[in-house]
Parts: structure tokens; sequence; C-alpha cells
């Protein structure tokens, strides 16, 4: 077994010292920890004190659950990631940490650096602030130059060059921004390539080092199949996880031996057609609602199809006669009885009166996790007490 080390998030320079010295095999794995992390995390933390052997880096990750899992990644997936990374961007380059680095996103950032031999630029500590962002690119020195954000804070970026014009040739210098850690809206990439930033949507998550498919298409290595009686995405590479740490019959379930070959099973649904996958959203937003499935991922496609909710988010609620009923939680402080029956009215004409929301309500902003995608567990508790 491989001996833990860890690791303060909020000090990268620290956690990129251990890290090199773990993917050299002559330190501890690392596990970076949040000081501001929930006690559940924290409680979770303390019961790891050893990984499986050739364990580089531990991720802390709980998916849509709230279950913390420890993903355990080897040097040799680390490597395998970010090689496949450069090859796809077209070479190494220095990169931009804005994301934490409990993230498989974030600490990917210094995995790629120390296998490319750069020094990246760390943004300062505390919440992503755009014009930071943008000072942080201009100390950036390599030919190539290369960060990774997540959706809101492509949106926060976007709109401090729409409102400072002459900063967009800072952004285009870049040579791409990856954008993960959920779906990025069709208006948001078209506003991005307006500014002339170059962008790619990457598919992956801590099981898989990360993202390893980049704009729909596998990384060198990767391959996608399809579950042809579920519909779920599966994932076979060199950058898969070990295991989830101390939890054998997880990891069993999630990761396969088939067909000479082990595989991730990513709890997501899509299609792979000429070599172009389509995510098409979890398999758990799938609920059971008075012996009927709705779809909560087809609900909120609906919703966000609406002028004005195009920022909605669709959970489930608990229902005393149902068992389970979709709500939907739309920012902003609009019209509520207007726009309430126009939601309603277009679930319903849309996926039938099973889907219809038990209700609709309005939320200032969106609570997100520190990765950028939507609290659920907040906004179901949320939207229960609107009812």
């Amino acid at each position: 077994m491989t001996e833990i080390v860890l690791c303060d998030a909020t000090a990268p320079e620290q956690v990129q010292e251990h890290l090199a010295r773990a993917l050299a095999g002559k330190g501890p794995a690392v596990l970076v920890r949040d000081p501001r992390a929930s006690r559940l995390v924290a409680a979770n933390e303390e019961t790891i004190t050893q990984a499986p052997d050739g364990t580089a880096l531990l991720i802390q990750t709980s998916g849509t659950s709230g279950r913390p899992k420890a993903v355990a990644l080897s040097a040799a997936a680390l490597q395998a990631s970010a090689n496949a990374a450069h090859e796809r961007l077209g070479g190494p380059g220095q990169w931009l940490l804005a994301l934490p680095l409990t993230y498989i996103a974030g600490v990917s950032v210094l995995v790629r650096s120390l296998y490319s031999d750069t020094d990246p630029v760390f943004m300062s500590a505390g919440p992503f602030d755009a014009q930071m962002f943008l000072d942080a690119i201009e100390q950036m020195t390599g030919q190539r130059r290369y960060t990774a954000l997540v959706p809101v804070q492509l949106a926060r970026v976007l709109d401090e060059i729409e409102e400072h014009p002459e900063r967009a040739e800072t952004a285009q210098s870049l040579s791409a921004i990856l954008i993960g850690g959920q779906a990025l809206e069709r208006e948001l990439r078209e506003r991005a390539e307006e500014a002339g930033l170059n962008i790619v949507t990457t598919y992956g998550s801590s099981e898989t080092a990360g993202g390893c498919v980049y704009d729909g298409v596998p990384l060198p290595g990767v391959t996608i199949e399809i579950d042809p009686d579920t519909g779920e995405i599966l994932i076979a590479a060199p950058q898969l996880a070990t295991e989830y740490v101390g939890d054998p019959i997880r990891s069993a379930d999630v990761f396969l031996n088939r067909n000479g070959m082990r595989w991730y099973r990513t709890g997501d649904a899509g299609t792979f057609v000429n070599g172009v996958l389509m995510v098409l959203g979890r398999l758990d937003r799938i609920i059971t609602s008075g012996g009927l499935k709705i779809d909560l991922d087809a609900v909120e496609a609906v919703v966000t199809g609406i002028q004005g909710c195009n920022s909605g988010v669709v959970v489930h609620i608990p229902d005393s006669e149902w068992g389970l009923r979709p709500a939907v939680v739309i920012p902003g402080e609009p019209d509520a009885g207007e726009i309430s029956a126009t939601v309603y009215d277009a679930i319903v004409a849309e996926l039938g009166r099973v889907a219809a929301p038990k209700v609709v309500c309005f939320i200032p902003e969106i609570p997100r996790l520190s990765s950028g995608k939507p609290d659920m567990v907040a906004l179901s508790e949320y939207a229960s007490a609107q009812k």
C-alpha cells in the first residue's frame, strides 16, 4: 500500500511539489484538501490513510449523490491523460490554473505542467474573478497557452470582455480554453466564438483522470462503447482510475472487465455515431413517479428552450402521492404567474401530464458547487420548501 499526504488546496506550490514526487514514485500519494470543505468530506478524508500501490493522486468526488468517494489515480494514468490531451491540443504548453485543486480539472493543470516541464501560472486564492483571470493570462510567457474553466466562469469572462472590449485580445492569446464540468449551452459557446476564443468542450470525470473526449471525439487511446441494453456510455482507456479506496463493492460495480479490456461505467446515457459522442444526460436523472419513468434531463431541455428560462434547472422532490415529482427552479424574479403557467404548459405539451412539475419556483441565483455545477441538493431543498 501507498502512504498519503494531505495538501492544502489553497497552496498550489505545495501541491505541485508533492505531486511531482508522487508522479516520480518518490513520495506518498497526494490528497488535496480544501480547509473549507464540508464536515462530511473532511470526515471521509480522516478515514483514508493508505492507497493502492502505484497511486499518485486521490480525488474526492461525490457526484450528485453527496456521498464522498476517493478515486485513486496512478502515475501511469495521469501521464496517459496529460500526453493524450497535449497530443490533441497540438503540443505541450503553459497552463493557467483557474479551478480548485480539489477537482480533477484543476489538479490536471499541475499534472500537465509537470509532464511538459513548464511553469503554470496561478490565480490568487478566492472566488473566481474575471478581471483577475485576464490579468493572469498577461503573466503567461509560453508560446502555447492553455487553461480550463467551467461554463459559469466562461460566462463571467465574456461579460468582462463585452464590458471592456480592449481586453478581448488577452483572452484570444490562449491557444485553447477547455470547458468541462457540465454541458456548454449553445448560446454561451456562440458568444465565446464571436469573441474570438478557441473553446474546446471536454467530457470525462475523476475516474478517467479528467477529460478524455474533446469536442465529442475521444482522445488517442480512448475507446467508447454504448451499452446496447441501457444506453450507458462505457469508457476504456489507460487513464482509468484504479479503484474507489475502501469501497470494493462500488469499485466492482463501476469498473468492469469485458472483452479483454477494463471499462468504466459512466452512469451517463449517450450515443456514439461516426466517432462522435453525444452525451444525453445522467441515467440517474430518470425518476419513477407514480410507477412511470420521467427523464429530468428531457424536462429540463423543454424548460431551457423557453425564452427567459434558459438557465432553469429541473430537480426532483418528494411527493406523498406519487413518490417523486419534477420541480423547476428558475433564476430571477420575472412575472411568476405568467412564466410558471408557460413552463407548466410547455412541459405537458411536449412530454405529457406525467412529467408536469409539482412546482415552478424562482430563486435570485442558482446555487453552485465550486466546480460550477448546480447544487442539486440545495435546489431540491429549496424547491421542496416552495410547494
